[in-house]
Formats: structure tokens, sequence, C-alpha cells
């Protein structure tokens, strides 16, 4: 068997030229759009992604975690992109990458597995279908052809698990642990003095070979990098899916979050950016949206880090996207302003950024959207503005 490592070289190259090869697992497809869905599991900070740096409030609410003038770089005079995704202001110069704020789906609670299940299954409630949203909206491509989705993960993520047929490709077998689960079973195990010295002796065992991965994140990087350069590699190819799922675990930053989201954003941007240059000349018929199950609280807890939120953010790349800008309504931070009076209020849903894209870009009849794909969105309109006509 490979090594990891030795595989994770080497699949750049051989596994992707394999995959093309086997061109029978592919449909061949009359519209040459393409669609990857990049889903942020854990609840992304918004505020510390998109930082309204220029507001006195924000400082107010975050006095160790509000990042500074020279830790963003500036939109508007108001807004500001975190530095670590400074990768992706060449995408916003050119007019390829679209930021919403305050965008949230309909689900106002605050548990992981139903935030994401709600977001997944598109049915407008959690556990209330058995099958995924874009695993629905392929069966209406295509002239009904089944065979145009890929997921990229160690499994079928919901969002893709339906009727239609799905392709995968997985780099590694399951998730790593990230520093949060870390952080909690040390919290569980602290007043167990049996359980808490097996724990610490656990972790001293696995020290000296994974000291950089949660910070560095030297295997994740590597993992998510292949990730997107195959699935770059497929959409680009004539014969290839044309509808992707990928997905990035450890955005749950309950604490000591600063630098730890430094480094997933770094390494969302780069993934991005491989995309784009993976696609080539398909990346003008792209849209990649970024997504997570919800914000953060606009205020930093006692550990300098962020409890589960509300209103959030979601990201459009690529180069069908009306980009450039920073679109949606945004309720501002102050007391009167906050969700519950602790989160950031959600006005965009994401929802009708969904049905955007699959109206707007793919193609697909509102029709079909309203009454196949999201049978219970509450009469929620398509977004205006974010794809280009």
């Amino acid at each position: 068997m490979l090594d990891r490592r030795v595989f994770l070289q080497l699949s750049g190259a051989g596994v992707m030229a394999s995959l093309l090869r086997a061109r029978a697992a592919f449909a061949q497809t009359q519209g040459e759009k393409r669609f990857v869905f990049i889903f942020l599991r854990g609840g992304l900070d918004g505020l510390h992604a998109l930082a309204p740096f220029a507001d006195a409030e924000y400082r107010r609410l975050r006095p160790t975690l509000a990042l500074a003038g020279d830790q963003v770089v500036g939109l508007d005079g108001y807004f500001g992109l975190n530095a670590a995704l400074s990768g992706l202001m060449p995408l916003y110069e050119a007019g390829e990458l679209a930021l919403i704020p305050a965008a949230a789906t309909r689900y106002r609670e605050r548990s992981h597995f139903d935030g994401q299940n709600m977001l997944e299954n598109g049915s407008g409630r959690p556990f209330g279908a058995r099958d995924g949203w874009l695993n629905r909206a392929i069966l209406g491509l295509n002239g009904g052809d089944r065979r145009l989705g890929l997921a990229l993960g160690p499994s079928v993520p919901l969002l893709m698990q339906g009727v239609a047929g799905i392709r995968t490709f997985a780099v590694s077998p399951l998730p790593e642990v990230d520093d949060d689960f870390l952080f909690r079973m040390g919290q569980i195990y602290q007043n167990d003095p049996l359980f808490a010295q097996a724990f610490r002796a656990a972790q001293a065992a696995v020290q000296p070979a994974t000291a950089l991965t949660m910070m560095d994140r030297p295997l994740a990087q590597r993992d998510f990098a292949v990730s997107a350069q195959v699935a770059a590699e497929l959409l680009a190819a004539p014969e290839g899916p044309r509808i992707a799922a990928m997905e990035m675990q450890g955005w749950d930053t309950h604490h000591m979050q600063q630098g730890r989201l430094n480094a997933l954003l770094a390494e969302l941007a780069q993934g991005i950016v491989d995309l784009r240059h993976g696609l080539g000349a398909a990346w003008r018929e792209t849209v990649v949206m970024v997504a997570s199950e919800f914000g953060r609280t606009a205020a930093e807890n006692g550990s300098r880090g962020t409890d589960h939120g509300t209103g959030g953010l979601v990201m459009l790349a690529g180069g069908a996207v009306a980009g450039g800008q920073i679109l949606g309504e945004w309720p501002g931070l102050s007391a009167r302003a906050l969700y519950e009076a602790r989160d950031v209020a959600p006005l965009n849903t994401c929802e009708s950024l969904f049905k955007a894209v699959l109206t707007q870009h793919l193609g697909l009849a509102e029709g079909f959207v309203e009454d196949s794909v999201f049978p219970d969105s509450g009469g929620t309109a398509p977004f205006e503005g974010a794809i280009r006509s």
C-alpha cells in the first residue's frame, strides 16, 4: 500500500489522468455551465472573513478578535477582506468574487447537526428529506441525465445523495480531528484523574508527528488542495461532470480562533485559486459557492473564540458571477440590530442564493426548482444581481 504522503504527491497527476481516461463514467453534457459547492462545516465566522473593520461596534464586541487595518484588505471603506483571503483579491478586482454577509438558511436554532441537515436536504426543516437538493436539481439538467455530479470527500454528503448517480473521489478515508474537538475532550476529562492522565498521554504520544497539524494543517491542506485540483480537472474535461460538492471541516472555532481560522481561510482561498487555474477556459462558465450551516456570535466569548450564531457569510466566485461587490442587505452591529441580542441578523437567505444559481446560472425552470428541488421554501425568490446575465 502507498504511504499516504506519497499518494498525495502522486495523486495530482496520475490519479487525475486515470480518472479522466474513464470517460464512460461521465455523461456528455449539452451545456457548459459548471457549479461547485464548498461546504464549510462547523459554522464560519463571517465577521472574521469579511470584517466591518471601520465599525466601532465591531471593535466593542470583539476587543481581542477584531481585525486591525493592517489585517484586512479594504474593499469599500467599511468592510475589509481578511488578509488570509488576500489570494482572492485578484478575483474580486476582476469582478469574479461576490460577498454576501448576514446570510443564513431559514434555520434559526444553533445545532450543527440540524443546521447542516436542513441546508443540505432543502426541505425547509431539519431531517425533512432523505436526499439532497443538489441531487434533485441534477435530475432536471441535461434532459434528465443522472451522471453529472461529483462528490469529493471521505463520504457523499447529504447534499448530493439521492436518485441521481454521483461519482466520488476521496484523498483520505476519514477527516482529521480538529483542534476544537480536542479542546472539548480535554475539558470533559480534566476532572477525571484516570481519563485526564490517559488523554495527556495520548496527546504526548502523537505530539511529535502532529504538532503543526492543528495550526498549519499540512495534511488537511493537502487533502483540500488535491480535491480542488481533481475537481478542476474533471469539471474541465469535455466528458466530465458539471456539478461538484466539496467540504472543509474545522470551522467550529469556540476558542483561540484567530490563528486557526486564518490558516483555514488561507487554505480555502488557495483551493478556489486552484479551481480557477485548473478549470482554464471553463472558469468563465463556472459558479463556486462557499457556505456554512450558520454564522457565529457577533461578540467574542471568554476563550477568544466565538459561539454558534445565525447570520454568516456566503461567497460566490467564478467567471459567471457578477462580482467585485458586496451584495445583499447589511443590518449593522448595534444592539438593536442584533438577532436575539447576540447574532448578526440573517437578512439574506441562502435558499434564495441556491435558487439563483439553479435558475439564473444552470438554467433550471423556476417551477421545477419550486416544486421538486425546494418544495417547502416559503416562497423565497431567487437572489437578484449575483449571476451575470
